[in-house]
């Protein structure tokens, strides 16, 4: 007979290392997945290099370079299973357009699934019925999270093959946007990044009527969010209310994030933009002159089909003039199915590549001389982390891990992540300023 004094051993708990590539968008897709996994069954791991017995892959299939980093990590944790004999699922933007393709291709993946069959995924890793739950574990530090509004995008952009992965737009209810932010703001996040494929659209399908400000406005009225921050935005048909509630709300960061990817005329109606050099530059100013401040991050894409010297130039010229706070650059990238896939003539990667390096030196010279100006100025920052001998923070005018940073010495003080502190801003680089707290 049994010892009834011997102690009933506990079931180990199964490992899971959920790995997440590309934007923000599957960031929050992945903490949903991972909040909806039973926490009593699972050690639940976020982009750990210690083994698991089961690996989870958030795949990106925006580009070409996102999709072979998707596929090698793929290869990464399935040549693994040889000496681990882990379990490697894989689901995302590239599971959901080839998913046919990768389990012939890579038939050591234990299972592939779609972006609509999250909880077929879920169920076959708890090995019962299980639905994607509301809950999020963030992967995110515990001050910040991204909060995403809406699905898809009924937008028609030439490069661009989200709509062909992820489908028309879909944007949430506003109740249940707004419960979300209250969760998050009760877990201790303080900032809120409001992401969408396209943001600004927020509405149309299920209130005939654009409501991204009247969202805006009742986020800005949860106690506990310091800071809220708009991410890709479109210009054309930008809702313009918007602005007015951004400038009239203290807790709505003076910050833009609004992709143009060009300014010449020929080439923004090839891309199928629906917008045109005069009624870019009317936008922005409106935009500047309605929120004083404002810092505005975008986006160009250089090498497209056709685009010419003359045409590169005049983008040259339009980004010296406009001075942009805040810019990413991407070379133009050849997507399966999309309406620019076959145009010509299609531009040689080395005049991509110099075309890259000509627009991101001339922004180098721009954030530097901006940069510059910073200096002696008195500004609010969010601490993110301590790094050596450094608190690392951000202002109102920088998103996490793609804007500048701003570097406070430790000297002795204990500035606590989450926290906001007044800094008095010492000194400036190219992307990063220094500061010490007042």
């Amino acid at each position: 007979m049994p010892d009834h004094n011997t102690p009933i051993r506990k079931q180990r708990k199964i490992s899971i290392n959920v790995v997440t590539l590309g934007c923000p968008k599957n960031i929050v897709d992945s903490e949903k997945i991972m909040g909806s996994l039973p926490s009593g069954k699972f050690n639940i791991l976020h982009d750990s290099n210690e083994r698991s017995d089961i690996v989870l892959i958030n795949t990106c299939g925006f580009i070409n370079d996102a999709k072979q980093e998707s596929i090698d990590t793929i290869l990464q944790h399935t040549e693994a299973k040889k000496s681990n004999n882990s379990k490697v699922y894989v689901t995302g933007c590239l599971a959901q357009r080839y998913k046919s393709q990768l389990l012939s291709e890579i038939p050591a993946i234990d299972g592939i699934f779609g972006l609509t069959e999250t909880s077929e995924l879920i169920t076959r890793i708890t090995q019962s019925f299980c639905e994607l739950s509301d809950n999020r574990i963030l992967t995110t530090p515990n001050h910040y999270a991204y909060l995403k509004i809406s699905e898809g995008c009924d937008r028609t952009c030439s490069f661009c093959a989200i709509p062909l992965i992820r489908g028309a737009n879909v944007s949430f209810p506003m109740e249940k946007i707004l419960e979300e932010a209250q969760m998050l703001a009760d877990m201790g996040v303080k900032e809120l990044i409001v992401i969408a494929q396209d943001t600004t659209y927020y509405g149309l399908d299920i209130y005939k009527k654009r409501k991204l400000a009247l969202l805006l406005e009742k986020l800005s009225e949860i106690k506990q969010i310091e800071w809220i921050r708009l991410h890709y935005a479109f210009p054309s048909g930008f809702p313009e209310d918007v602005l007015e509630v951004m400038a009239g709300r203290d807790n709505i960061c003076k910050y833009l994030d609004i992709p143009l990817q060009h300014i010449n005329d020929e080439m923004l109606a090839s891309m199928r933009r629906n917008s045109d050099r005069k009624g870019t530059i009317a936008l922005l100013n409106k935009i500047r002159r309605t929120v004083p401040g404002i810092a505005l991050r975008t986006a160009f894409i250089v090498g497209y089909p056709g685009e010419s010297q003359a045409q590169f130039d005049e983008l040259c010229d339009f980004v010296q003039e406009q001075q942009f706070e805040r810019m990413g650059v991407f070379t133009f990238s050849k997507e399966e199915g999309t309406a620019a896939e076959l145009l010509k003539p299609q531009i040689s990667s080395k005049i991509k590549q110099q075309r890259y390096d000509k627009l991101m030196d001339l922004q180098h010279q721009i954030s530097s001389s901006l940069n510059q100006s910073m200096v002696g100025k008195t500004l609010k920052v969010i601490i993110d982390r301590k790094e050596n001998d450094f608190f690392i923070g951000r202002t109102e005018y920088d998103s996490p891990e793609i804007d500048n940073e701003v570097l406070i010495p430790e000297k002795g003080k204990k500035l606590k992540p989450g926290n906001l502190y007044n800094v008095k801003i010492t000194g400036a680089e190219v992307y990063d300023l220094y500061a010490e707290v007042k």
